[in-house]
């Protein structure tokens, strides 16, 4: 079994990440910072934040559905906030997606919010609200289930920080990955955290068990050249002891967002 994750920026770079997501079709997507805009049959539409201003993927979500036809695709969102089109405010939902081969059935999720709760009427103050999505699938081939559980770590506009905030998130994130893996099942928890590898986030997840492959596997961060801070960190995978790792990668090249894919295959 294949298992990516990703942050997906948006779908800025959705003309290299779509062919790069059909060539390698990993068995489940875990997708961050993913749009999806019903109310528009736009492309592109734009983000603005006071001087933060992006181009987004109007629809990244069913862009990625048509990219791996073999896939369900399940979107959390956290938000529902306005994208642009020029001077037209769009109405457009914004959070996260898991994608699982249709192969693999999925014997139980949750979908939860790991800080704040579902902002309806705009994207929200920062830190905003960030969600998370736990699913437990049934591999035949091993006759045994997986549960893989990916979230959005929140952005603090002061940087990567330890804060009583992230504290919590990381707790909520391990109560919603862990009870859901039950009778020794194997569990893999990733996603972009936005933190950095000291920080206590990954103790509170090596705290509950959990090993992370980044950290032990490579000095070189998680993110690619169109970022261009010096801090390389934010996106991590954690697996626990009933997990038997065949390989684990982290992605620099194609790059196909701001975010390097990490590919655990098992």
């Amino acid at each position: 079994m294949k298992i990516m994750c990703l942050n997906g920026w948006g779908g800025k770079l959705y003309d290299k990440l779509l062919p790069y997501l059909k060539q390698n079709s990993p068995d489940i997507l875990c997708l961050q910072e993913v749009v999806h805009t019903p109310a528009t049959d736009k492309d592109w539409l734009t983000y603005k934040d006071g001087n933060h201003i992006l181009p987004q993927r109007a629809n990244f979500f069913r862009d990625v559905e048509m990219a791996l036809p073999d896939h369900k695709g399940i979107f959390c969102p956290a938000a529902q906030g306005v994208l642009w089109d020029e001077n037209a405010k769009i109405p457009s939902q914004w959070g996260l997606a898991t994608f699982v081969r249709k192969s693999y059935p999925i014997i139980e999720q949750t979908q939860g919010f790991v800080y704040k709760s579902y902002s309806p009427h705009g994207y929200g103050e920062h830190p905003r609200s960030r969600s998370a999505h736990a699913i437990k699938v049934f591999d035949y081939n091993k006759n045994s289930a997986v549960v893989v559980t990916h979230m959005h770590g929140l952005r603090d506009l002061n940087g990567k920080m330890d804060t009583p905030e992230r504290a919590m998130q990381a707790h909520k994130l391990v109560s919603m990955a862990t009870g859901m893996a039950e009778n020794n099942d194997p569990l893999i928890v990733c996603g972009d955290f936005n933190v950095e590898p000291n920080s206590e986030t990954l103790k509170i997840l090596s705290q509950a068990g959990l090993t992370d492959l980044v950290t032990t596997l490579t000095t070189k961060g998680t993110r690619t050249s169109y970022y261009t801070k010096p801090k390389k960190y934010a996106d991590y995978m954690f697996v626990n002891k009933h997990i038997k790792v065949l390989n684990f990668n982290v992605i620099f090249e194609p790059e196909v967002s701001d975010h390097c894919p990490l590919i655990l295959t098992i």
